[in-house]
């Protein structure tokens, strides 16, 4: 059995999944609502609430959807009620970020100010000059679009100037004279 796959998922107050038929899945909670189409062969049983999910065979195919559909579904029950975030540090001279409106505004060493829109379900703030928080209740919008602005200027080796995740170490180099011997 997968380890993840048999792992309950505890609904907790406040929150409505409804599965319909074809595995279409709705979450309502205090923070959103998220709809999602689960693959159609997983069985997802109801116990008071708690959710298992079960699969219908041990064929490999089966068996790497089991763990697979629980995240998906355990990924929408903690966004709804407590929502995901990822920080984003900006490292560099004048590399700075500030928000305008539903834009984030940033100078990151180019010709030019790079300029993103907020999108549905994420939303952006900006606490201070050198700190991006994103944040939103669907965990594959939030990391989408913090790689997405990382990827505008991400953090080189030598400096270690772009943008970088608040908790990604970035593992620095010595430049050309770290080479040479007397």
């Amino acid at each position: 059995m997968s380890r993840i796959g048999r792992m309950p998922i505890a609904i907790p107050a406040g929150v409505d999944v409804t599965v319909e038929p074809g595995n279409r899945v709705t979450v309502k909670g205090p923070k959103g609502v998220l709809t999602q189409n689960l693959h159609p062969e997983m069985i997802f049983e109801r116990e008071e609430n708690v959710y298992h999910v079960k699969r219908p065979s041990e064929a490999k195919r089966h068996r790497a959807l089991h763990g697979l559909t629980r995240a998906l579904l355990h990924n929408m029950v903690t966004g709804v009620t407590a929502g995901f975030k990822k920080e984003l540090e900006i490292n560099g001279v004048g590399y700075r970020a500030q928000k305008q409106g539903k834009q984030l505004i940033m100078n990151l060493g180019y010709s030019h100010q790079v300029i993103m829109e907020e999108i549905d379900g994420v939303s952006i703030e900006v606490p201070a000059p050198n700190r991006v928080v994103i944040s939103g209740c669907d965990r594959q919008k939030v990391g989408q679009f913090a790689a997405e602005v990382r990827e505008k200027r991400p953090p080189e080796p030598y400096k270690g100037k772009g943008i970088k995740y608040a908790t990604e170490v970035i593992r620095r180099k010595e430049g050309k004279a770290g080479g040479k011997k007397k």
